[in-house]
């Protein structure tokens, strides 16, 4: 960039040190007269000196002495000289602020060392669409770091003027050439992981095979929809894949299996402190698929899987591969619906990759049908109060799912695979679970979750009792900090042992050792006040024992005089 500057500066700079040059030349050269009438020559102090006010126009005046008649008419040539070569070299500068090239060389190069300065964990988002901003506000939220790269100015211009938590350094740039990765942090000791979540699986690609070759050790996570590009991504090493369609469609399998379940996983995973959903009862019998895109296999494979009827219906079916007996058509007018048997069917897929078309479908269908179960694709977030007025189920949006999935691989992994693990478990187990979480919570809204590790470093007021032979359960973790008799709304959901044995909703009164991993689930503000008797050992002690002794040398004295005081007073 510097390079770049002077270059551009060279011939601006040399006319202005041409005419400062000829200028002072002059002034030393032309004679004078001092003040007793005798000749005198201005030597060059005095003349650089004249030269750099009269060139800016301040004008102290003539000095030493009063000017000879040849002085001031060289004076007036330098006037003008120097004028002239400052305008043009202020107004190449005005050009070269103004060069989109320069700006952006200088907001890449101020992007590159805003990075560099960091010296905390953080994570490189790539895309900053839907699906970006709500990764962001997540990491900030999680005091965790994010660096930005997309190549839309539009969305560095809404970086820019949200008020995050954290600073957010961001640049416009296209992130399938390596020297943004690099800029962005791709080999910086602090980069934890790189999430690509552009709306372009090429794109994505690239991002996933540049990042593996800077960085093979660095986790990487991908956006994929289409098939032969996510078989790609897994070839190169990409850590996490995550195609919304399919996990979209697994959900509504769980919602038909285990509805508990599915329930419990939209609690959990939703964002803290909105309202809890109602359980979702998918019905079984014939459904219609609108639309077979990505979104509309991924339901049909999902719902044959499980031996429900499903009937297709597609503008193209020839392009897109559908299945015989497919419908020919949108699936927006009362005959094509009716072709499918929509009155007759109990559950309508409206997946197709238009909005539009999506809304006129399930207004169509839901007045051919009312009992239907309507789940509905938002492709744009932009028409989100358009699919709140409609009658749907299920909303399926993209940026969304991929949001939820990515904030708990990088905030919340525990949560994850706690939530895994509980897909293996009957939807009795499940409704148990939930049914404790809404007894705790105090108000209907998502419960917030959060890991403790018992280390040294997150932890070492606990590991400190440990090893002095003070045991801490889990229950004691539990206890507010304020009064130990009371309990804070919060329950374990899964204790992760040193040793890899993962137990579900554990018991409190187990024992904790070094190492080991507990997920707690309970209301917003719990996870903050907890987190005294982490790092306290005098608020660990007093939770433990109920001794709230000071530990300070002026409070001991003062807690003894108070406590010398007393006994005198019932002496008497």
């Amino acid at each position: 960039m510097t390079y770049h500057v002077f270059k551009r500066m060279r011939t601006p700079l040399l006319a202005l040190l041409a005419a400062y040059s000829i200028a002072i030349l002059g002034m030393t050269l032309i004679p004078g007269v001092d003040d007793q009438g005798n000749p005198w020559r201005m030597s060059f102090f005095h003349a650089f000196y004249y030269v750099s006010f009269m060139a800016t126009t301040i004008g102290f005046g003539e000095i030493p002495y009063a000017f000879s008649e040849a002085q001031r008419v060289w004076g007036i040539f330098c006037i003008y000289l120097t004028v002239i070569a400052w305008f043009y070299a202020i107004g190449a500068i005005i050009n070269l602020v103004q060069d989109s090239g320069f700006r952006g060389a200088f907001i890449r190069d101020n992007f590159a060392r805003s990075v560099r300065a960091i010296r905390e964990p953080f994570y490189i988002i790539c895309g900053y669409g839907d699906t970006g901003k709500e990764l962001v506000r997540a990491l900030c939220a999680r005091e965790i770091r994010a660096v930005v790269v997309d190549s839309n100015q539009h969305q560095m211009h809404d970086l820019a003027l949200t008020n995050h938590s954290l600073e957010v350094p961001g640049v416009c740039a296209d992130v399938r050439v390596p020297k943004t990765l690099i800029d962005a942090g791709i080999q910086h000791h602090w980069c934890q992981g790189l999430v690509a979540m552009t709306d372009i699986d090429a794109v994505n690609l690239k991002v996933a095979i540049t990042s593996k070759l800077l960085n093979p050790d660095m986790p990487v996570i991908c956006r994929g929809e289409a098939p032969e590009y996510e078989e790609n991504m897994a070839s190169f090493g990409t850590d996490h894949i995550i195609d919304p369609f399919t996990t979209f469609s697994n959900r509504l399998a769980l919602a038909l299996d285990k509805p508990g379940l599915h329930l419990l996983n939209d609690w959990l995973s939703g964002v803290p402190g909105a309202p809890m959903e109602d359980p979702v009862y998918p019905p079984k019998g014939t459904w219609v698929v609108c639309g077979f895109g990505p979104f509309g296999k991924a339901m049909h494979a999902s719902l044959t899987r499980r031996g429900i009827p499903v009937v297709t219906v597609e503008f193209d079916p020839d392009k897109t591969s559908s299945p015989p007996g497919t419908i020919q058509g949108i699936g927006a007018d009362h005959a094509t619906l009716r072709a499918a048997g929509i009155e007759n069917a109990v559950g309508l897929v409206a997946g197709t990759q238009d909005d539009a078309n999506n809304l006129s479908i399930v207004m169509t269908a839901v007045e051919m049908n009312p009992q239907l179960f309507v789940v509905i694709r938002q492709n744009r977030s932009m028409n989100t109060p358009l699919f709140s007025a409609v009658t749907a189920n299920l909303v399926m949006q993209s940026s969304r799912i991929l949001a939820r999935e990515v904030r708990l691989l990088l905030t919340l992994p525990l949560l994850r695979e706690f939530l895994i693990l509980a897909q293996k478990r009957d939807n009795d187990w499940a409704n148990g679970v939930s049914s404790r979480i809404l007894g705790m919570m105090r108000t209907n809204v998502h419960p917030s979750s959060w890991s403790v590790s018992v280390d040294e470093e997150r932890a070492p007021a606990i590991v400190d009792s440990i090893k002095r032979g003070n045991p801490v359960a889990i229950v004691d973790l539990m206890r507010s900090p304020a009064n130990r008799d009371e309990f804070m709304p919060c329950m374990p959901l899964l204790l992760k042992r040193a040793s890899g044995q993962t137990l579900l909703t554990p018991e409190t009164e187990l024992h904790l050792n070094p190492g080991d991993q507990v997920l707690f689930c309970g209301e917003r503000g719990v996870r903050h006040r907890m987190g005294w008797s982490f790092a306290n050992i005098n608020a660990l002690g007093y939770i433990l024992t109920g001794d709230d002794s000071p530990d300070g040398w002026v409070f001991q004295k003062y807690h003894a005089w108070r406590a010398k005081r007393a006994m005198r007073q019932e002496r008497v």
